[in-house]
């Protein structure tokens, strides 16, 4: 799984690249010089373009490409293995018993507590 992981990214870092590339060197609308000064060129700047050049497409399978590579990645991360990895913190510690009461140590011979004092009770007054 993680070196199917692996071809992908490099596929989608690959097909990034490659499509900065072709954007940077792409020709833009409206780039030429007389389309500035109000040339005729400059009519069809928003207007219907002719067909795609190999540029252009070479673009779009590029994005297509990388937007499939990040979907397929987006899958692999959500995916999980059937045994788990790791147990949590809480699921490694042992279950805490229930505190020994002063009269329960008092039964069993041992302090509920080790190193601490059992609580003494006030001594009563006598009027």
């Amino acid at each position: 799984m993680q070196v199917l992981m692996n071809l992908v990214l490099a596929v989608q870092l690959l097909s990034a690249v490659a499509m900065i590339g072709l954007v940077l060197v792409q020709h833009g609308k409206g780039a030429d010089m007389g389309a500035s000064f109000g040339s005729g060129a400059s009519g069809t700047l928003f207007g219907a373009t002719g067909s795609a050049n190999v540029l252009s497409r070479a673009t779009a399978v590029c994005a297509t490409l990388f937007f499939v590579c990040t979907l397929a990645m987006a899958s692999f991360s959500s995916y999980r293995d059937a045994a788990p990895a790791a147990t949590g913190l809480l699921d490694a510690t042992p279950a805490a018993s229930a505190p020994a009461t002063a009269a329960s140590a008092a039964v069993s011979g041992a302090a509920a507590v080790p190193g601490a004092a059992a609580p003494v009770a006030p001594a009563a007054s006598k009027p």
